[in-house]
């Protein structure tokens, strides 16, 4: 990354959640500012409602009760820079705070870790196969509604181990987390998005801090604007402008997926019913016609729009066909309607599996 912007040696406290995945990730993070702005950074855990209480996310608030506790600690002072993963955070900005920085993506895919080698393809009738997301209930359902879906709760090991002692056939997990965990060998199958879209945000980062912090040409915002991915930033910009047009929460079972091919930005949304029998699958893509970037490197403010307006449209396609009606209600994790897009120049394609469908 080459010399620090700023050799100041500051120090940085840097909030973390107390998981070994999240740990892991918030040091990729402070060590990344360390050599970014020259800052001396010390990790504070913060331990959230997410890591105390056991029960089902969809019934305790969502992926939302991991970022809480964080945020809180942020705008009391206890830490000056917050990591989360991405797909936790609620789609509604939080007051007085800024996410500063979405680093450089990792691998977006869901997997399986399945027992003796088996993949999703090849699992028995009957498998009992576990993930605590909705999202991925939906989808597995609707690949394969031969199998046994079970819900399941408890950090990476533990849900590994579940496989392991035979009381589960297969886990499904993000491919990010077991690649910052160095776990890639537990993997038995890599899900294409044609079959799980992910998570919207999955795979990011999201570095969060004080606003009133980022002072124009401060330490921090130099440190923070070359951590900044671009391409990241608009991808997750537009998987998160369609989940908060959809209203729905991180626990719905809505998977997003953007990224740049061809010069334009396109996207992939699912809603499914959660058990599975309805599938809503719609793309669309954007080109912007200016620059991407500004003269410090930053996404304009044409590209910001463009990316929103690609969810926002995107989200409103899945709501004309009935989207709104597949996503059962739950806790307000601070999703927000936006208005509908204006002027940008997109194209979008969607189908629909329901369960005479299934071959």
């Amino acid at each position: 990354m080459g010399e620090p912007l700023v050799s100041t040696g500051a120090r940085l406290r840097l909030g973390t959640r107390g998981s070994d995945l999240a740990v892991t990730q918030s040091g990729m993070v402070a060590d990344a500012l360390a050599e970014l702005g020259g800052f001396d950074v010390e990790l504070v855990r913060v331990r959230t409602e997410g890591d105390v209480n056991r029960a089902p996310l969809a019934q305790i608030g969502g992926t939302g009760v991991f970022v809480t506790a964080l945020r809180d600690a942020l705008l009391r002072s206890d830490c000056d820079v917050a990591v989360h993963s991405l797909k936790d955070l609620p789609s509604a900005p939080a007051d007085g705070l800024t996410i500063a920085a979405v680093p450089t993506r990792a691998e977006v895919r869901d997997v399986m870790c399945a027992r003796d080698g088996l993949t999703l393809d090849t699992l028995p009738t009957g498998a009992r196969v576990g993930t605590g997301s909705p999202r991925r209930a939906a989808q597995l359902r609707a690949a394969r509604p031969d199998l046994t879906v079970v819900d399941l709760r408890g950090n990476v090991p533990t849900r590994l181990g579940k496989v392991t002692s035979g009381e589960l056939d297969a886990v499904v997990l993000a491919g990010a987390g077991l690649s910052r965990l160095g776990l890639l060998d537990a993997v038995t199958d890599y899900l294409d998005p044609s079959v799980m879209l992910p998570a919207p945000g999955q795979g990011a980062l999201a570095v969060e801090v004080r606003t009133a912090d980022l002072l124009p040409g401060g330490e921090l915002a130099a440190a923070m604007a070359a951590l900044d991915d671009v391409t990241a930033r608009a991808a997750v910009t537009a998987e998160r402008a369609l989940l908060a047009r959809l209203e729905a929460g991180c626990s719905a079972p809505v998977g997003a997926f953007a990224r740049h091919a061809d010069g334009a930005l396109r996207l992939d949304a699912v809603v499914g019913s959660p058990d599975g029998t309805r599938l809503l699958r719609r793309s669309a893509s954007t080109r912007t016609t200016g620059p991407v970037t500004d003269e410090t490197g930053a996404l304009t403010a044409e590209a910001v729009t463009a990316a929103r307006d690609l969810g926002v449209g995107l989200a409103e396609a899945l709501l004309d066909a009935g989207a709104a009606a597949l996503m059962p209600a739950g806790p307000d994790d601070g999703a927000t309607t936006s208005a509908g897009p204006a002027g940008v120049r997109s194209t979008a394609t969607g189908s629909e599996l329901m369960d005479s469908d299934r071959a």
